[in-house]
């Protein structure tokens, strides 16, 4: 995997991945943090795998929302020091049972960004069910 970063001004940044794919990342202003995609990025990864784990156990998801929050130490590097995940999962007649073991596995097991993360930083997951 390689992408590149180029400086565009301020402290705004466009990185760019092997597809031409583009993000705009910035220190200030109107584009998103690092810290913030970073925080997207583990609830993007998360919320594919649990999609992924509730469709291979036949469950009627129609659709997956997470609400994440982070806690940040005060001084530098302000690195994460608690991270709480809120999963909202709508569909037809979900089982409690499956989309509790779909969560605990990918942050467990399979969501890559959260294992890149400090080990030893609490995350924490809770989700709401809502039947359509």
């Amino acid at each position: 995997m390689k992408v590149t970063l180029d400086w565009v001004g301020d402290l705004n940044f466009v990185g760019k991945n092997s597809k031409r794919q583009r993000v705009m990342f910035g220190g200030e202003g109107d584009y998103v943090s690092p810290m913030e995609n970073l925080l997207m990025s583990a609830g993007a990864c998360a919320s594919i795998d649990v999609v992924m784990i509730l469709e291979k156990a036949r469950q009627n998801v129609t659709g997956c929302h997470c609400e994440i929050e982070a806690d940040r130490a005060d001084e530098p590097p302000r690195r994460f020091t608690a991270v709480n995940f809120h999963f909202v999962i709508n569909g037809k007649d979900l089982s409690t049972k499956h989309v509790q073991k779909a969560i605990d596995l990918s942050v467990e097991k399979y969501c890559s960004v959260m294992h890149s993360l400090d080990r030893n930083m609490p995350i924490k997951t809770s989700f709401d069910i809502v039947p359509v």
